[in-house]
């Protein structure tokens, strides 16, 4: 039997984040005889209101052999040590979550677990002041971290803050730098094979022609392949996340200091972003469209708003939830169009990251085995799953009483799933992940504590350490972590040394 032919040709249809992240990465193909094309038109806008990302995105821009420096100043960006949660737990509560690991497990047991005890006796502090980028946070200090385990910098973690617009036009150098053909035009037709339904090609307006052998859909919301052509369905998850409704607005910078986090503020019917860039500060109210109107949703954001606002404010609408497959055929959809979830955690640019490391690792050839099809889609659901689960969490476990979102959501029954973790952790602080979860235990740990979930108990091999030397230990841990934080330079002077913005991407 003849193997099938190596895929030969792939096209992208549409531009934006996901699609010149993907154009970037399969950019590496090019050498070996592939063409990779991406069609575009500069009449459709992209959406651009994700503009803070998750640690793993160092590992994406690593494997395209980014200059972080050069990049940072490209893209206006700035860099997150975790996020800011305000009024999240109830009415004038602040807790974070902070990026790196808590303090240091002690003879085998875990930190969070000598913690609790000691905290319950009043001989530790805060969780966040044992952790190194928590403190760095509140003290408006950055230093890259190291990699020697025995310095307290190597307990660090962090993320990017950009203008994801910027961001899409620096990929998209680096992607035609290397051979990716960008097409010019708007899809008017996609026309299938009649032998078993794949996608031939794109059609565009004025009738030209774009064949391909596999097709990556980034069309956002619209989801034209996928959706439209495919019909491949669409689960609705807005039983749990009942958000429907953002306005954004960017905002001049209130003044020198750049603080490298982001901030979430809890509002009575949803909650709004603030992220820090060089040049500006992008925010957004994400809402639910049952509990406020469009009008009084813009009015919170502009009153809240710390610069004065740089545009005129507009809406976006969406639907929590994912397609019921993103593999469908000789068709793979990224970002939007495969699924959405609010941008609460900042992890809109990890999906589309995370897609495109699967294609990667899963490139079909001309047969599209469907062993690999279905494990693109096992592995794209259960992820799904788990920042879902992770999302819903911020809002279940709630003390407001200032709206019928809130009263509603701690109320709900949640995934089964969820529920597994608040019970394994209320009853004694443990914590399990699965299937090479994206968050770490410390983000749980950190949300969880702080949206206050608190164990009833701890793990009994804490029972068994000495308590004054625990909380000796936690002493210095905190001394230790204040010091290094304190000695960093203040995040915008790092910046203005070592990535001073420019745009000429």
């Amino acid at each position: 039997m003849t193997a099938p032919a190596p895929i030969r040709q792939i096209v992208i249809v549409g531009g934006g984040t996901a699609g010149w992240m993907a154009a970037a990465a399969l950019s590496r193909l090019v050498p070996t005889g592939v063409s990779v094309t991406l069609v575009e038109s500069e009449q459709i806008s992209t959406v651009g209101v994700g503009e803070a990302t998750i640690p793993p995105i160092r590992n994406f821009n690593a494997l395209l052999g980014l200059d972080e420096n050069d990049f940072l100043a490209k893209t206006q960006g700035t860099i997150k040590l975790g996020i800011e949660f305000l009024d999240w737990t109830r009415e004038g509560h602040r807790y974070v979550h902070p990026f790196g690991e808590f303090g240091f497990d002690i003879e085998g047991v875990k930190f969070h677990q000598i913690w609790r005890k000691l905290h319950e006796e009043g001989r530790a502090r805060e969780i966040d002041d044992y952790n190194v980028c928590a403190l760095a946070m509140t003290a408006g200090r950055y230093q890259p971290p190291v990699q020697d385990p025995g310095s307290i910098l190597s307990r660090m973690a962090y993320a990017y803050q950009f203008d994801a617009s910027l961001y899409a036009r620096y990929l998209r150098t680096y992607a035609e730098e290397r051979g990716v053909v960008r097409i010019e035009g708007k899809v008017a037709h996609v026309p299938l094979r009649a032998t078993d339904g794949f996608i031939e090609a794109v059609v565009l307006e004025g009738d030209r022609r774009i064949e391909g052998e596999l097709f990556v859909d980034c069309t956002g919301f619209r989801a034209l392949l996928i959706e439209q052509a495919l019909h491949t369905g669409w689960e609705s998850w807005s039983h749990w996340l009942q958000c429907d409704r953002a306005v954004a607005v960017t905002s001049a910078s209130p003044g020198p200091e750049i603080t490298p986090f982001t901030r979430s503020t809890a509002h009575k019917a949803g909650w709004q972003w603030r992220i820090p860039l060089q040049h500006r500060v992008g925010n957004g109210h994400v809402y639910c469209s049952a509990d406020i109107s469009d009008d009084e949703a813009r009015e919170t954001l502009l009153a809240n708003l710390d610069g004065a606002p740089l545009r005129d404010p507009f809406i976006l609408k969406f639907e929590a939830g994912r397609r019921k497959r993103a593999w469908e055929k000789n068709c793979i959809a990224l970002g939007l169009s495969s699924g959405f979830l609010e941008p609460l955690e900042s992890t809109s640019i990890h999906m589309i990251q995370a897609g495109i490391h699967k294609l990667m690792a899963l490139l079909p050839d001309t047969g599209f085995s469907p062993v690999e099809r279905d494990e693109f889609n096992r592995l794209t659901d259960t992820q799904m799953e788990q920042v879902r689960d992770f999302i819903i969490l911020h809002y279940h476990a709630n003390e407001r009483r200032d709206g019928d979102l809130w009263r509603r959501v701690r109320e709900m029954a949640i995934p089964e799933s969820l529920e597994r973790k608040l019970a394994l952790f209320r009853g004694r602080g443990r914590f399990f992940r699965y299937e090479d979860e994206l968050f770490a235990e410390s983000s749980w740990i950190a949300v969880l504590l702080g949206q206050g979930v608190i164990p009833a108990g701890w793990d009994p091999l804490v029972d068994g350490l000495d308590e004054d030397k625990l909380a000796t230990s936690l002493s210095r841990i905190h001394e230790m972590f204040a010091r290094a934080a304190r000695a960093m330079p203040r995040h915008e002077e790092w910046l203005a040394r070592n990535a001073p913005a420019r745009n000429d991407a």
